[in-house]
């Protein structure tokens, strides 16, 4: 089956998202925010995470899961520490107010680190991760979600994709922008192959009774309403491949974004039929100029990844990568070309436009790739 995609210019992607929040009382920063990390995903050839979350976005707001004027409070601010509690908000404004917290108290301290409990989907971690490359400094960034993995030798729902991300900024090198789950694929990997009607892969996940899941529909609904079947942990299923390190980082994510400010975690998060559930994030912000000269770091970031990108390539392989340059090289060509959206995608942003009055974006050119 040929997949068709359009391709939408960034900014225009950006303005129709951020006109569908304000439509649902988000404040115009807030909505550009939210938009802007939306668009980035599909930007940096994350579609999982990208515009197609819009819908459920958009329920969470009608619903109440997602408070558009929550009054986000900070319940711990230290030198070098902050805890905000979002009481629902929206994810992605929340975080950056968070994210921006924290290098500021870094700038100071040498490091700082920041807990946001009660909040909502966020997007992509790297988005926030990448905050602190401007500033000299390393950048971190965590989040729990729902419940959707297995344990090692499990085959219930017991934490979520749980990813994290870890910036490091470099000379003439592009930036080291490590950006991933900590389960071998996350559910919106899932939904995609819903969508495109293909059999998942072995090895993504499992069935009710711990065999390899077949069906994308079937898996999602299962783990929903949690009849068994789950995501498998990064490494794949039991310890041979190192699945038990996968399942150890993803509850280490939990511990740091939940346990740390008493929020819930584990298998006591769940999704509603229309929106995620309630979640908690983790940041952080490390000064290089706390240990050493920044100049100097980026010179050895420089040889570091250029020699790991010049290292020689396995056969049948055309090149080697390090984390977040295959990234910075899909941006690149969206700036050029504009953003692709699956055709079904695009399709279901424009339904939502027509629902709240907005135009949707126009595809350039007219053309399907």
């Amino acid at each position: 089956m040929e997949t068709q995609v359009v391709r939408i210019q960034g900014e225009a992607l950006e303005s129709f998202c951020q006109r569908v929040f304000q439509s649902l009382d988000l404040s115009e920063e807030d909505g550009r925010t939210a938009a802007r990390v939306l668009v980035a995903a599909d930007a940096r050839g994350i579609p999982s995470h990208g515009v197609a979350r819009l819908g459920r976005y958009v329920n969470g707001l009608k619903t109440g899961v997602i408070c558009p004027r929550a009054p986000v409070e900070v319940l711990v601010d230290t030198p070098a520490s902050v805890v905000i509690d979002a009481h629902g908000a929206m994810g992605a404004p929340v975080s950056v107010r968070a994210m921006r917290m924290v290098i500021e108290k870094a700038r100071g301290n040498g490091a700082a680190f920041g807990c946001v409990r009660d909040s909502n989907h966020f997007g992509i971690a790297g988005y926030y991760a990448m905050m602190a490359l401007p500033e000299d400094m390393l950048g971190i960034a965590m989040t729990n979600t729902a419940a959707l993995a297995v344990p090692t030798f499990g085959r219930q729902v017991m934490y979520g994709t749980n990813p994290l991300a870890f910036a490091a900024p470099a000379d003439e090198e592009r930036a080291f922008v490590l950006d991933m789950s900590t389960t071998v694929v996350t559910r919106g990997k899932i939904e995609v192959y819903e969508r495109l009607g293909k059999e998942l892969p072995a090895g993504w996940a499992v069935d009710r009774a711990g065999q390899p899941a077949k069906d994308a529909r079937t898996l999602l609904d299962d783990m929903f309403h949690r009849r068994g079947g789950g995501l498998l942990p990064l490494g794949g299923a039991g310890e041979d491949f190192g699945g038990h390190k996968g399942y150890g980082l993803a509850i280490m994510v939990d511990i740091l974004c939940a346990v740390l400010c008493a929020a819930p975690c584990g298998a006591e998060l769940s999704d509603t039929e229309t929106s995620a559930g309630r979640v908690s994030h983790f940041f952080g912000a490390i000064k290089i100029a706390a240990f050493r000269d920044p100049r100097g770091f980026r010179r050895q970031m420089d040889r570091l990844l250029r020699g790991l990108r010049e290292s020689p390539p396995a056969e049948g392989a055309e090149r080697v990568y390090f984390a977040g340059q295959k990234e910075f090289e899909r941006e690149a060509e969206c700036l050029r070309l504009g953003v692709p959206l699956l055709r079904t995608t695009y399709a279901e942003i424009c339904a939502i436009g027509e629902e709240y009055g907005v135009s949707p974006p126009p595809v350039l050119n007219g053309n399907l790739l």
